[in-house]
Order: C-alpha cells, then sequence, then structure tokens
C-alpha cells in the first residue's frame, strides 16, 4: 500500500507525536509498505530549525525507509497563540500544495492536534480522490481551551466548529484513548469508523538496564535516588508540583529531581526553582532520543503528571509506555484512563494531580523500599510487552487503513486493556 502521511512533527524532533509517527511508518516500510511523509523543517520547541536543515519550500530525504518531504513554515516557538497559528495554517497551506505534486498516493493519513495539520489531509484527499485518515492524538480545542491557552468564545466555537468538520468527513478516525472514542461517540460519531490504536513503545530501544553510571558521574547523581520527569514542560502539566516536593524533602540529601526537557512554561519553572533555592532539582534541556534510554537508565523513579481537570481522564501520556518499558515505577499525578492502566499494570503508585503532599509522601515510599520498586518495575515491562508493543500497534492501524482503502475483508483486532 502506498500510504501519504501529513505530519507537523517528525525526527529528529523528539516529541510524542514525532515519535509515533516515525516508529509506525519505519515498521509499515519494513512490511513492505511505501510511505512518504511531508512535513516541515525540525524546529520544535524552540523554533530554531536544528542544524543541517533549512526553512525551504521543498526538501527530500530518506530515513529508514521512508520517503520525507520537508516543506516551508512560518518557524515560531512553541508558545504565543497567533505566532503558533501561522505556524500551523503555514504547515497547513504547504503540505496541501506539495501534496499535489507527490506520487500517487492509495490513502492519505495526518495526525492532530492540531487541526490544521488534521484539516491538510482533508483537502489533500479530496483533490486526490483517497481516503482520508484522521489520527487524534488530544482533543482540540478542549485541551487549549482547559489549559487556559484560549479563552475568546468566538475562536472557541469556531474550533469546534472545525472539529465537528473533520471527525464528520474523515473515512476513518484514529484515537489513542478508549475515552476519546467515547467522547466523539458522544458527537454524533458512528463507532464504526472509529479504530482505537493507543500510543506504545519500541521495545527493541528501551531494554531495561542497571543504571548509567557514565551518566549519572557526567551529571553528579553517582548514588542519588533520581527521581525523573521527561517532556514537555507546559501549561498542562502543573510541574510546580515537582517544585513544591522537592522544597519539602530539600532535607533528605540522596532524593534529587531530574527535570530533562523544554516547553512553554520552562524559564518559568527554571526562575521558580532558582527563587526557592532549591538544590535537589536539575534541569536539563531537551535531550537527542538517543540518549533517553541512558536518562531512564538513570532515573530511580517516573514522574507522570498533569493538571487536575476532567479533560485529563481522557488522555494517556506517552511517556507511561517509555517507564513501563524501563521498568521503572510510576508515580502518576492523573486521573482517569491513565490510573486505570496503571492500576491494572500494578506498575505504580498514584496521586491527586497537583498534590505535592502526595508526591512527598510517594517519593519517601519508594526510596525507602527498593523491594516495592523492582516489584513495579518488573510488573510494567511485562504489560507493556503483552499490551503495547510498538510493532504490534502499528500493524493493527495498518490493517484498520487497508480495510478503508477496501483492501481487507477482516476488521482488525482490538487491543485492549484486560479487565482486573
Amino acid at each position: 500500500m502506498r500510504i501519504l502521511f501529513l505530519s507537523h512533527y517528525f525526527p529528529p524532533e523528539v516529541n510524542a507525536p514525532a515519535t509515533r509517527t516515525f516508529e509506525h511508518c519505519r515498521q509499515w516500510v519494513k512490511d513492505g509498505h511505501r510511505v512518504t511523509v511531508v512535513t516541515c523543517a525540525p524546529n520544535h520547541p524552540q523554533g530554531r530549525v536544528y542544524e543541517g536543515y533549512r526553512n525551504r519550500i521543498y526538501q527530500r530525504e530518506i530515513k529508514d525507509g521512508i520517503t520525507v518531504i520537508r516543506v516551508w513554515t512560518f518557524v515560531t516557538a512553541n508558545e504565543g497563540f497567533l505566532k503558533r497559528t501561522l505556524n500551523y495554517i503555514s504547515y497547513m497551506c504547504s503540505a496541501v500544495v506539495v501534496s499535489l505534486f507527490l506520487p500517487k498516493a492509495d490513502v492519505v493519513l495526518s495526525t492532530s492536534p492540531q487541526f490544521f495539520n488534521g484539516l491538510a489531509g482533508y483537502f489533500v484527499g479530496k483533490m486526490r480522490r483517497i481516503p482520508w485518515v484522521l489520527e487524534i492524538r488530544d482533543l482540540w480545542p478542549e485541551s487549549i481551551v482547559a489549559v487556559g491557552a484560549i479563552k475568546s468564545q468566538a475562536i472557541i466555537k469556531t474550533l469546534e466548529w472545525v472539529e465537528r468538520f473533520a471527525y464528520h468527513n474523515a473515512d476513518l478516525i484514529v484515537p489513542v484513548t478508549d475515552s476519546f472514542k467515547a467522547y466523539m461517540i458522544g458527537k454524533g460519531i458512528e463507532a464504526n469508523k472509529i479504530a482505537v490504536v493507543k500510543n506504545g513503545v519500541d521495545l527493541a530501544r528501551y531494554i531495561p538496564v542497571d543504571g548509567a553510571p557514565a551518566l549519572a558521574e557526567e551529571l553528579g547523581l553517582t548514588g542519588k535516588f533520581v527521581v525523573s520527569y521527561f517532556g514537555t514542560h507546559g501549561m498542562a502539566h502543573h510541574l510546580e508540583t515537582i517544585l513544591e516536593a522537592a522544597r519539602r524533602l530539600s532535607h533528605v540529601p540522596n532524593i534529587v529531581f531530574l527535570m530533562v526537557g523544554d516547553g512553554a512554561e520552562r524559564q518559568v519553572l527554571v526562575q521558580m526553582r532558582n527563587a526557592m533555592g532549591l538544590q535537589n532539582v536539575m534541569m536539563l534541556d531537551q535531550q537527542p532520543k538517543s540518549r533517553m534510554p541512558d536518562f531512564w537508565a538513570l532515573s530511580a523513579v517516573s514522574l507522570v503528571l498533569l493538571k487536575k481537570s476532567d479533560l485529563f481522564k481522557t488522555v494517556i501520556p506517552s511517556k507511561i509506555f517509555e517507564s513501563l518499558a524501563m521498568e521503572k515505577p510510576i508515580v502518576l499525578g492523573v486521573e482517569g484512563e491513565s490510573a486505570e492502566l496503571l492500576q491494572v499494570a500494578q506498575a505504580g503508585l498514584w496521586i491527586e494531580p497537583e498534590d505535592a503532599d502526595q508526591l512527598v509522601a510517594r517519593v519517601l515510599a519508594l526510596s525507602n523500599d527498593k523491594e516495592l520498586c523492582q516489584r513495579l518495575g518488573r510488573n510494567g515491562r511485562r504489560f507493556v510487552m503483552e499490551h503495547f508493543d510498538r510493532i504490534v500497534l502499528a500493524r493493527k492501524l495498518v490493517s484498520a487503513i487497508e480495510i478503508v482503502c477496501g483492501r481487507s475483508p477482516v476488521q482488525a483486532p482490538e487491543l485492549s486493556i484486560p479487565a482486573r
């Protein structure tokens, strides 16, 4: 099958959508499909084009057998509503125009958020007369409203109209959680045009090892109990909870908090850490994907946090799966579907979102119980191997696409979390 994939993010960018898109496409190529990805020059999240790339109208490269077409966009940092909107619209326009001149495809797949990227697939599908598959990794505009990024009712109503238009016009919708599917059905979307394909992990890359002594020495963390947060430092995550917990644990010399990543709130968090005089919080810039297994190996505990919001009960942060694969016990500050997954996996401890007191208690409990950490970690690895292998998930997604394209008479099997 010839697959045209429109994705705003792609490696060497290291965020979750770039990783999911690349790992799916790489597996499809290995399985004999021809895959073309239309993306932009890598610049996320700081709005600076990566070394070795330029923001040109058209660039072509081959990555692991995937044909990658990079198009021009209005490049800006991952902050500021107006500039980000210009970035999204410029990508949509460039991607649509360039896609019209690419070799014949059997299907176009576009991934959202944001919906401008998703809608690019609608236009390409119509003009090239091929099915359009819409992947939904987050609910827009609900998620940006939940964090207060948009308050204008006119803008919100417009984005809600775009959301309904996209859901009703896609030939197949691929959400990443069961809760997203339930939400869409509540919006009047037929269940038989929705195929849930959750996030997963590359089990060949994320293999548990006993520490990372060279990295620990480099960072001055040898012998420390490292509590790590890896990922976006954004409005949705309420990472102030980590800083407050670190303040309350500043008297415990062997516990260190490690925060790695970037995002709209990072500078605010750095200023807060400095103002609080926290010597037990280390903050590092976003790291190359190739280094992340070592950072996971260095960690004793993984933190997965979001703000307290009903909307976030529907999400499963992708870092959960890397934590599980690396046998790291999770302290989870997310309600809903994520909490249910962790409970079934028996791979971590839950806290109320934004509750620093509970975070302190869980960190102390794990730091004082090595056997508990090991048991939770082993449970997590076993669970993710059984249910969230990225290769299996990639094949599930392509099977659903083949049905839409009329290439498979059999419905792709559902992958579900077993009842406890």
